[in-house]
C-alpha cells in the first residue's frame, strides 16, 4: 500500500458474495464471517457480504441474515448485499448492511435463463426495491451482467448495455457495474463500452466487474482505468468459478488488481501482503485447495522459497 496516499481507486470485494456462491461446498456460517473480517482488516472498505436471494437457489448462501448479524461493523467500512426482488428487501433491511445490489442482464436470453423473466420485467421488478432502498437512505448498486457477450446470444450490443444503465440510473441506482459475465471481452471491446457508457451518465456511478476466463482480465481493468472507470469489483484470490466455462478462472482476484494498481502507483488502501494472507488462510484452512489468483500464487511461491532458504 502507497503510505500516506489517498486511494485512486475503488475496489468492492465480491468474494463472500460473488465467490462462495459459486463454491461446490457450503461454507460454515463462522468461516464467511470471519472472511469478511479478514478483508477489513487488509484495508478492504466495500465488501459484499451475501445474498439475500431464496435459498432454494442459492444454498450456499442461506445464512445470509446470521453472516450479517455476525460481521463486525467498523466505521468507514459499508457492508453490501444481493436484493432481488421486495421479499429479499424486508430480509436486507431487518440484517442492517449498507448496500442494496440489483442485477439485470443486457441479454435477454440470459436474464430468462438467469431470473425466468424478461429484461423489462426484471427493471419492474426491482424498481420498488431501489425506491425503497433510497427512501430508508440505502446505496443501491445495479450489475448489468453480459456486457461483452452472451453465452447463448453471443455478441452484446453496446446500445443495449448503454439502454440498460441509463434506465438504471433514471431509477436511482447509485452505481452501475457493468460485468463481463463470461470474461469474453478484451482491452479495446471495454474501452469503447465505458465511453459509450460515459456519454450516458457520469463514469464516477460506473464500475467494472471483470471475469478471468481468457486471461485478459486484468488487461480489461487497466483498459476501463484508461477510459476513466475508477471502480472495480474483484473477489479475493479469484473465488468462484465460471458457471458457463467448468474448469475456467470466474472473478477477477483482488490481489491483482491491487498489484496492478500500486505498481502504477494509484493507491488502492490496501495493504497487498494481509490480502495474500487473507488468500492463503482460505486456501490452508477453509477451501482444501488452491485459488487461481496469480499474484496470490505468486506470493505464496516467494514465500514458501524463502522458508526454505530459512531451514538450510
Amino acid at each position: 500500500m502507497t503510505a500516506g496516499a489517498a486511494p485512486g481507486v475503488r475496489l468492492y470485494e465480491v468474494g463472500p458474495r460473488d465467490g462462495l456462491q459459486n463454491e461446490p461446498g457450503v461454507l460454515p456460517t463462522e468461516a464467511k464471517i470471519a472472511l469478511i473480517g479478514r478483508l477489513a482488516a487488509a484495508g478492504l472498505r466495500e465488501i459484499e457480504v451475501t445474498s439475500f436471494v431464496s435459498p432454494r437457489w442459492i444454498p450456499a448462501l442461506a445464512d445470509a441474515e446470521a453472516v450479517a448479524k455476525g460481521i463486525e461493523r467498523r466505521e468507514g467500512i459499508r457492508f453490501g448485499a444481493l436484493v432481488p426482488n421486495l421479499e429479499g428487501w424486508a430480509r436486507f433491511l431487518g440484517a442492517e448492511l449498507d448496500v442494496a445490489a440489483v442485477f439485470v442482464s443486457a441479454s435477454e436470453t440470459h436474464n430468462r435463463r438467469n431470473v425466468n423473466c424478461s429484461v423489462a420485467e426484471s427493471l419492474a421488478r426491482f424498481e420498488p426495491v431501489i425506491e425503497a432502498a433510497r427512501t430508508a437512505g440505502k446505496s443501491v448498486r445495479a450489475y448489468v451482467s453480459t456486457v461483452c457477450g452472451c453465452p447463448y446470444e453471443g455478441p452484446v450490443a453496446v446500445a443495449a448495455v448503454v439502454r440498460l444503465a441509463r434506465a438504471l440510473a433514471a431509477l436511482g441506482a447509485d452505481e452501475i457495474s457493468l460485468g463481463d459475465t463470461i470474461g469474453v471481452g478484451y482491452p479495446r471491446q471495454v474501452r469503447e463500452l465505458v465511453s459509450a457508457v460515459g456519454e450516458a451518465l457520469p463514469l464516477s456511478r460506473v464500475a467494472l466487474h471483470a471475469h478471468d476466463t481468457f486471461g485478459r482480465a486484468v488487461a480489461n481493468v487497466e483498459a476501463a482505468f484508461e477510459a476513466g472507470v475508477r471502480s472495480f469489483d474483484a473477489s479475493v484470490g479469484g473465488l468462484g468459478g465460471c458457471p458457463y466455462a467448468p474448469g475456467a478462472s470466474g472473478n477477477l482476484a483482488t490481489e491483482d488488481v491491487v498489484d496492478l494498481f500500486e505498481r502504477s502507483g494509484i493507491a488502492t488502501g490496501i495493504d497487498l501482503d494481509l490480502l495474500v494472507d487473507v488468500g492463503i488462510w482460505l486456501e490452508d484452512e477453509v477451501l482444501g485447495r488452491r485459488l487461481p489468483g496469480r499474484v496470490l500464487r505468486a506470493k505464496r511461491g516467494e514465500r514458501e522459497r524463502e522458508n526454505r532458504k530459512g531451514r538450510t
